[in-house]
């Protein structure tokens, strides 16, 4: 922050919402916003590969397979495979690639993501007032709710799957399933506290052997299959849909599947930044991606026997073990970026007024966005550790799966809207027709996946249900606290004008009261000048109300002082970034 010479017997009054004279529109400086690692262009992408891209990364194991046996078709058609093909590669065209890493990346809340950070861009002054509930707010709190009931799951079942592995090597191991995926667990969660740059180099470089793995299997079996090519062609998608509606329900929450890491990509954007996940998803993830889904594809029309896993069929007996290996640390890394998104939804939370404050670890001097927050990472593992022992497979916990993410992803849509209008000014002609294009998709998917919820899918919405009424509670209180101190506080301009009556002596210096009074002298100000009669003769009132994550307003107020021993001001406006409020100032 820039010095301010604030002369003694001056009052420097700091707020967030108002910086302005009477008449006077607020206005912003230094607009500049955090930078990812400038440097090296690469290394942000390869951390974004290792961080943001394991859950999506990891789904070519299942998800196909899971879709083709949703058809109820044994053998499967070769329509049935080439439409479920189609519709794989036109979702992740659609809604990663065009609906997140498009458009919905463009809406950073200051360099965070995340939907919190969308829903401050649309609705900062409705957030924390506790007297309404906004439809917007409603919509945010609820993703965010559910976001979290997919974050318990998601480390659980990426980790017990790939230890389920084991069985493939002898049924002796069975026994230690359970046991070894508590310890991975524990293991994983205990090496957050390094913070995202480490963890990328260490999971970056596995994954990225990973993605360029599948892809090589995938162009092996297209070459020898290039009828599945045909895949390409949208009408194929439709045609699978149509030629049974009711078996197509259950085909598009297998689909939905291929999508289940898009929300994370967004809550992740400040740790790595978005031209970083934007590299890394074009430069290797999304070609990896889609070659691997065809060369599935490709595989099953050959040899319809390949059905049962053609994820592991595609690679010839040599290579079967060295396979299962990498795919094992593959998954496991999976859920790191549920992980890394739940610490940047909990600042938001705490910024936002949703939730108590807890302690929070910075653990990059050049990385705003990459964070540690210890309270909710122990919290996720116990949770995660108890679905663990309470459903012991990844089938008991398939059920459960899907259905907390689709929810998230349709509000992050609607909200998109309201991006879309009031702050890129865009035309409701262009913006609805495009919403309504990525919100009919969701729909689809969250109806697909509500079948889910007698099978498991209670769990997440449970979860995601007690979060939201938590963070609503906590949102009314805190609007109770504070309207409650605004009714103790005293004009500044009054305070200002009767200080001479009350203080009898003027200590030499600078005293800084932090205050949570938007406007007006603090009521532990007026409290110590009313019991002790003394006050310092430069005095800082210093308020951080944030109109969106990550950033605050200061403000001083007023003019010469008619009298020596009166108090002077000055007026400052500064932006700052927020978790730096108290080490700069």
């Amino acid at each position: 922050m820039s010095k301010v010479d604030l002369a003694p017997g001056s009052l420097a009054v700091s707020n967030s919402k108002v910086a302005t004279e009477e008449g006077q529109r607020p206005g912003r400086v230094d607009q500049a916003k955090p930078q990812h690692n400038k440097g090296n262009t690469w290394f942000p992408a390869l951390t974004a590969i290792g961080i943001v891209y394991g859950d999506i990364g990891t789904s070519p194991l299942y998800a196909f397979s899971v879709a083709l046996n949703a058809t109820g078709h044994r053998p499967p058609l070769a329509s049935d495979i080439i439409g479920i093909v189609s519709l794989t590669f036109w979702a992740l065209l659609l809604i990663v690639s065009l609906k997140y890493v498009v458009f919905v990346l463009r809406a950073d809340n200051d360099g965070e993501g995340g939907i919190l950070a969308l829903l401050a861009l649309v609705a900062p002054d409705k957030i924390a007032d506790g007297t309404r509930l906004s439809i917007l707010v409603l919509l945010g709190v609820a993703g965010a709710a559910l976001l979290y009931g997919d974050g318990v799951i998601t480390p659980a079942i990426s980790v017990l799957s790939a230890m389920e592995g084991l069985k493939l090597a002898s049924p002796a191991f069975a026994a230690f399933i359970v046991p070894v995926t508590i310890a991975i667990l524990i293991a994983l969660f205990a090496i957050q506290r390094r913070g995202t740059a480490s963890i990328g180099r260490l999971f970056g470089p596995i994954m990225v052997i990973w993605f360029v793995t599948i892809a090589i299997l995938g162009i092996v079996n297209v070459w020898n299959a290039p009828a599945i090519l045909k895949a390409l062609n949208p009408v194929e998608a439709v045609r699978v849909v149509a030629a049974d509606p009711i078996a197509s329900v259950a085909v598009i929450g297998a689909v939905f599947l291929v999508l289940t890491g898009g929300e994370a990509l967004y809550a992740d954007m400040g740790h790595v930044g978005a031209a970083a996940i934007r590299r890394a998803w074009f430069g290797l993830v999304l070609p990896a991606l889609l070659l691997c889904y065809f060369g599935q594809g490709a595989l099953v029309l050959v040899d319809p026997a390949a059905v049962e896993n053609p994820f592991y069929s595609m690679a010839p007996g040599w290579a079967l073990v060295p396979l299962i290996a990498l795919a094992t640390a593959a998954t496991v890394i999976a859920s790191q970026s549920l992980i890394s998104g739940v610490f940047s939804l909990t600042r938001q939370a705490m910024q936002l007024g949703l939730c108590p404050r807890t302690r929070i670890v910075p653990t990059s001097s050049d990385e705003a966005g990459q964070i540690y927050v210890p309270t909710a990472n122990w919290m996720l593992m116990t949770g995660t550790l108890l679905i663990v022992l309470l459903f012991k497979t990844s089938d008991n916990l398939a059920g459960a799966y899907g259905i907390a993410v689709s929810g998230t992803m349709l509000a992050t849509t609607l909200l998109l809207y309201r991006v879309a209008v009031d702050r890129w000014n865009w035309k409701p002609a262009l913006a609805v027709p495009i919403v309504a294009l990525f919100g009919a998709i969701d729909s689809s998917f969250l109806a697909a996946n509500s079948l889910k919820i007698m099978d498991g899918g209670w769990f997440p919405v449970a979860v995601g249900g007690c979060v939201a009424i938590l963070m609503l509670c906590w949102r009314e209180g805190a609007s109770a606290v504070r309207r409650r101190l605004d009714s103790m506080s005293m004009p500044v301009r009054e305070f200002v004008d009767h200080i001479d009556e009350q203080v009898i002596g003027r200590a030499p210096g600078l005293g800084v009261w932090l205050t949570k009074v938007a406007r007006g002298a603090s009521p532990m100000l007026l409290h110590h000048v009313r019991h002790n009669s003394v006050m310092h003769r430069c005095v800082v009132l210093m308020t951080r109300i944030l109109p969106y994550p990550g950033e605050a307003w200061i403000h001083a107020d007023a003019g010469r002082p008619p009298h020596p021993q009166k108090l002077r001001t000055a007026r400052i406006r500064r932006r700052f970034r927020s978790r730096s409020l108290l080490h700069r100032t």
